[in-house]
């Protein structure tokens, strides 16, 4: 059992460095903010997440579980709505590239493009 836990293991520390490496690849390919936190925070926290239970598989028993579990539940809780506030930063200060956007409903539901949650500059 303990070598099937060991290949396990392995696969998910693998897999998850690989989303990681892909999540950096990202960040420097895209060319806007809005693709450029996708690639930030889609991959990355999957790969986080999965590096975390291949370490937790191999950490079993130990008091180092609990700070796995908390490394992932904050992780899940921040990256989100960090890149969320990013986000609407750089749409308010038009750092985005608006030929790429397919729907804005930011600018449909403001009437002129602003975001009219974020006040001032």
């Amino acid at each position: 059992m303990s070598a099937v836990l060991d290949v396990v293991a392995t696969v998910c520390l693998l897999l998850g460095s690989f989303l990681a490496f892909t999540a950096g690849l990202g960040l420097l390919h895209f060319p806007d903010v809005l693709t450029r936190l996708h690639a930030a925070t889609k991959p990355q926290v999957t790969g986080l997440l999965l590096v975390l239970v291949g370490a937790a598989i191999r950490l079993a028993g130990t008091p180092a579980m609990w700070v796995l579990l908390l490394v992932a539940l904050l992780q899940v809780l921040t990256a989100p709505l960090s890149a969320h506030m990013v986000s609407r930063i750089a749409y308010r200060r038009r750092h985005v590239r608006r030929d790429l956007l397919v729907v804005d409903e930011v600018a449909e539901h403001a009437g002129g493009g602003a975001d009219p949650g974020l006040r001032g500059d």
